[in-house]
């Protein structure tokens, strides 16, 4: 049974940080397939993914949050979300635990002091079995 104190996050990593999502929002967890590129769509859409008859548009995060882009390879994923009516995957480099964390082992996230990009994106700062984990707003990433 959950405690109300807690929530539960869909790890993952994007290159050694790792970064979590409400997995009230995640789908499935996918290895990366073919995907279409659709043509003057922004940098960070790398395009459409036919997932069992349903198409999905793929955002790579790491190019989303500005970070340094990575190769696809055997660990990468896509992790397909829905928020309200929108379902998009998401590139990630891997996924592979979900995570509970209780709502004291969560900070605000830092307000100042840096123009970094991904700080608009970001819900919170959870802790768990000694590590740091960037906790994203889903809803902030695909508006």
């Amino acid at each position: 049974m959950i405690s109300e104190d807690k929530n539960k996050y869909v790890i993952f990593k994007l290159g050694s940080d790792f970064y979590g999502i409400d997995v009230n929002n995640v789908l499935s967890i996918e290895r990366v397939g073919r995907i279409t590129r659709i043509p003057n769509s922004p940098e960070y859409v790398l395009g459409l993914m036919n997932l069992r008859g349903d198409v999905i548009p793929v955002v790579d995060l790491r190019l989303k949050l500005r970070l340094d882009t990575s190769d696809i390879n055997k660990n990468t994923r896509v992790i397909i979300t829905k928020e309200n009516e929108s379902t998009v995957g998401l590139l990630v480099d891997s996924s592979s635990e979900v995570v509970e964390i209780d709502k004291d082992n969560i900070d605000k996230p830092p307000s100042s002091g840096s123009d970094n990009e991904i700080l608009k994106y970001i819900d919170g700062i959870g802790k768990s079995s000694n590590r740091l984990i960037i906790l994203l707003s889903l809803k902030k990433i695909l508006n």
